[in-house]
């Protein structure tokens, strides 16, 4: 069951704004550069034509973005025509009135192009920085999510849930350039999240970091499955592949250049996580192989991996993820324009027919 794409896949990046030292110098850049690049890497997709651009929410010291919405309003101002989106907002941890609040101020600053995807974030710290309780993960995400929908479609909203006072009446205000701000759900690996962006009838993002393909095919299957079960039209529907990505001349070169930094990467985050585990160059060319998940190689390569994956899903959206583990921006400028002339053109192409 796939929905139809008559205008070809769309094509982004989005950056989770680490701040991990760079594996070859031992250096870690300030924020205050971080973020200068990350609005100097909008701007140049932007002018290469590419479809999305995303910033993600973390609050630690180990990365520069904490506030998507203001990232987002600076790049805005900088750019003309590429979506931009959250990527993702951790949305158990922050009041919908003041997220829909801040996103639509976002679309009216750039005429129309502010979009939201909702995950539940890789990290904790939101819950006793901002006052939630744990305990209350799954059911914090459920109610916001309905919330947002429901301020998302009316200027007027009366509500009553559980984990926040209720709203009688309440104006919400501004209201977008847009009819509706685009909100999506990000979804790792379970089925039963996948299953509530159908059944709230939102976009579906996927999360895919590397593996097997095939594995995440069941999760589409049941979004759209809930997504027509309960009365959502399958021609409105959008799934969304992410993914970490490294372009280069050739396959071999690709996995050269980017296992330090892909490497680096993980080895912080598993850190951060209490898991001390490193893999071996031998090991991610391996995860690199024509048929994972791992968007690493050539242009080529890369085509081939991102259209297997349509032949999979039927995907409208594609977003990589580049700019990781200490990369220096060099390197993260040269796979935009690799990403933007070699790779879009052909999947456009190749998903409009």
């Amino acid at each position: 069951m796939k929905a139809a794409s008559h205008i070809g896949m769309e094509i982004g990046i989005y950056s989770l704004a680490d701040l991990y030292p760079n594996p070859h110098t031992g250096k870690t850049i300030s924020a205050k550069q971080r973020i200068e690049e990350i609005i100097k890497a909008a701007k140049m997709a932007d002018e290469a034509g590419l479809d999305v651009f995303g910033v993600g929410e973390h609050h630690r010291l180990d990365y520069a973005v904490s506030a998507p919405p203001v990232v987002l309003s600076a790049i805005s101002q900088v750019t003309k025509r590429i979506k931009l989106t959250s990527a993702t907002t951790v949305l158990n941890t922050v009041d919908p009135v003041r997220l829909f609040e801040e996103f639509a101020t976002l679309d009216l600053i750039s005429n129309g192009r502010a979009e939201i995807i909702a995950g539940r974030g890789a990290f904790l710290d939101s819950f006793p920085l901002f006052g939630y309780d744990l305990e209350n993960y799954d059911e914090l995400f459920e109610e916001h999510i309905e919330l947002f929908l429901k301020l998302n479609a009316k200027e007027l909203v009366t509500w009553n849930g559980r984990y926040r006072s209720s709203l009688k009446d309440a104006e919400i205000a501004p209201r977008p350039v847009q009819q509706e701000i685009p909100v999506w759900v990000g979804v790792g690996g379970t089925l039963e999240s996948a299953e509530r962006a159908g059944r709230l009838g939102t976009g579906l993002t996927l999360v895919i970091l590397g593996g097997d393909p095939n594995l995440y095919e069941p999760l589409v299957n049941r979004y759209r499955e809930s997504a027509v079960q309960t009365g959502h039209a399958l021609e409105n529907l959008k799934v969304g592949v992410t993914g970490h990505a490294y372009i280069s001349k050739t396959n071999q070169q690709a996995i050269e250049e980017f296992y330090p930094y892909h490497s680096n990467y993980w080895h912080h985050l598993n850190r951060r996580h209490g898991v001390n585990t490193t893999f071996s160059r031998a090991d991610f060319e391996l995860m690199s192989g024509k048929e994972t998940a791992l968007f690493v190689g050539s242009s080529q390569q890369i085509i081939e991996k991102i259209m297997r994956q349509y032949e999979l899903f039927g995907h409208q959206r594609f977003i990589a993820q580049m700019d990781i583990g200490g990369m220096p921006f060099k390197k993260v400028a040269e796979n935009i324009e690799r990403l933007a002339t070699e790779v879009a053109p052909v999947i456009r192409k190749e998903t409009r027919k």
